[in-house]
């Protein structure tokens, strides 16, 4: 691969000098042509500077929004520029979702097998959504956690009879909807009285060997069909209105 140009982007100066010495060491094409350890010396950079990749630090001054932003705005104002988050946010998934939709070609975390040839080079020959192993594992967790729990959602909706107007009354009184609310929603061919029968039934289904001499509130039947994974707390949205 023809040798291409680099811009650092890292708060810590001796992070700043592993990663210039890992980046000559592990990736000889890459000419590190300028460094910055703040956003306003990186935007100056910027302004001369025409790098083909950022290798940029997220963790800013304190900061960890600051790294998005500057992904962010290089994404929007470079279009050809790739950007490699190398990151030691290890334990911050949501900044992880919130720097890929600002457009992050990949990233990769301060921990285990750290940066790699392959990873540069990955995202030099123009792949999406180049990780290192610690950030694999924690995506392959999260997704075999989702297919288990639709699994075990399918199974419990065929095991206790629900079907799509049980799941989606369940779902909106999960959520807080009064059943006038429910009956708005579209699609919703019921009236009150008829989600009062429902709910009614449904407290037969989900409790099928009585529920002692307590009552079964709105509650109390939203929160069993949670324990019998008809409903999904991770994943609770209302339908369009």
């Amino acid at each position: 691969m023809q040798n291409f140009k680099v811009v650092i982007v890292e708060d810590v100066p001796l992070e700043m000098k592993g990663t210039e010495g890992l980046l000559k060491a592990e990736v000889p094409e890459a000419e590190i042509i300028g460094t910055a350890q703040t956003e306003g010396e990186y935007l100056r950079l910027m302004r001369t500077a025409e790098p083909d990749l950022v290798l940029l630090d997220l963790g800013l001054q304190g900061s960890t929004t600051v790294g998005v932003e500057l992904c962010r705005q290089t994404k929007a104002e470079h279009k050809n520029i790739k950007v490699l988050v190398f990151t030691g946010e290890i334990l911050n998934e949501k900044l992880w979702v919130d720097v890929l939709d600002a457009g992050a070609d990949g990233i990769i975390l301060k921990t285990g097998e750290m940066l790699t040839r392959t990873d540069v080079m990955n995202v030099m020959l123009g792949k999406r959504y180049v990780f290192n192993q610690p950030i694999m594992e924690v995506i392959v967790d999260n997704f075999r956690r989702s297919v288990t729990g639709e699994i075990m959602k399918q199974e419990a909706s065929v095991g206790y009879d629900i079907d799509e107007y049980d799941e989606r009354f369940l779902r909106h009184l999960a959520l807080g909807y009064t059943k006038e609310q429910i009956t708005g929603l579209r699609g919703m061919p019921f009236g009150v009285k008829s989600l009062e029968k429902r709910q009614a039934e449904l407290v037969q289904k989900l409790f099928p060997d009585g529920h002692g001499k307590q009552s079964v509130n709105a509650v109390r039947l939203v929160t069993r069909a949670f324990q019998l994974h008809i409903l999904n707390p991770e994943n609770l949205e209302a339908d369009e209105e």
